[in-house]
């Protein structure tokens, strides 16, 4: 079972002590760019937080103590019962944004 996708919210920036409000259950989670509205990353998973909050970790260089810099991010999440059914929603969702974009071009 799928529920509904929230609002989107702010990305928390690295080092501001902005926290992730998501779901610690199975779901969707979908990233975009705040200015563009470009998509960044999307994904079903096991944990919802904890996938988002891998996604500032990235990688840091050996040379460099600063912590990469993303882009001003949103992301909005959706809850589901199990990661079976993430993978069910996602599906269909990547295959209307196919239909769509073929029918626009």
């Amino acid at each position: 079972m799928i529920s509904t996708w929230s609002e989107w919210k702010r990305y928390p920036r690295p080092g501001r002590g902005e926290n992730i409000e998501a779901p610690i259950t199975p779901g969707i989670y979908e990233v975009r760019i705040a200015g563009t509205g470009a998509l960044y990353s999307f994904e079903a998973v096991d944990n919802v937080a904890q996938a988002l909050a891998q996604l500032s970790v990235g990688s840091k260089s050996w040379f460099s103590r600063r912590e990469p810099k993303l882009p001003d991010l949103e992301y909005r999440t959706c809850a589901t019962s199990s990661k079976a059914d993430a993978k069910a929603a996602a599906q269909r969702m990547i295959g209307r944004r196919e239909t769509y974009m073929s029918g626009a071009a």
